[in-house]
């Protein structure tokens, strides 16, 4: 029997994951990843790379991709609350240009599975959040690309109403639209 439940979103290939917890008078144990439950699941992952990022209500990162050498990402959140985004950039794919969401937070322990050939970025909604996430690809800089957050094309919508400021780097507030961009990932 396997430790986690895999929930395929609306856009093929993209996973909500959910960990069984464990919990006692002690606190709580889970596994966060394990190749034989996850190739079960028809998602034979190699990870090269590990991550973990820490940022402030309001910091929102991404729309962030990498072409070539695109990574698949496994993100969960250790402390506070994101909202997670991953848009279809596949050009063989129905639902190329589309954008699949989830609230990813330390009490829901749910985790974001998002392949190769897409853009991904979140929206930290508690006062800090810190994320972890596995990586199939190891990070390029050189190949780093940033859709713009707002792109009215893309029409994402991000739970904003209760924060200040939206807080980006200089390279997402120089971010192009996704029509600018003319990204397409044609392998995938």
């Amino acid at each position: 029997m396997g430790q986690f439940i895999f929930k395929e979103t609306e856009i093929k290939g993209v996973y909500i994951i959910e960990p069984k917890v464990f919990e006692d008078n002690r606190g709580y144990f889970m596994e966060t990843y394990n190749y034989k439950d996850f190739k079960k699941a028809g998602l034979d992952i190699n990870f090269v790379q590990d991550n973990q990022s820490k940022s402030k209500k309001g910091v929102l990162r991404g729309l962030h991709y990498q072409n070539p050498k695109p990574q698949g990402k496994l993100i969960r959140v250790i402390s506070g609350e994101i909202f997670d985004v991953a848009v279809d950039l596949r050009k063989s794919s129905p639902t190329y240009g589309k954008w699949v969401s989830v609230i990813l937070s330390e009490k829901n322990k749910k985790q974001f599975y998002i392949p190769e050939g897409f853009a991904h970025g979140f929206l930290v909604l508690s006062e800090e959040a810190e994320i972890t996430y596995k990586c199939t690809e190891y990070y390029y800089p050189e190949y780093e690309g940033s859709i713009a957050w707002n792109d009215p094309r893309l029409s994402i919508n991000w739970p904003i109403r209760d924060i200040k400021e939206v807080i980006l780097s200089n390279k997402d507030k120089n971010a192009l639209t996704l029509k600018e961009h003319n990204v397409i990932f044609t392998e995938y």
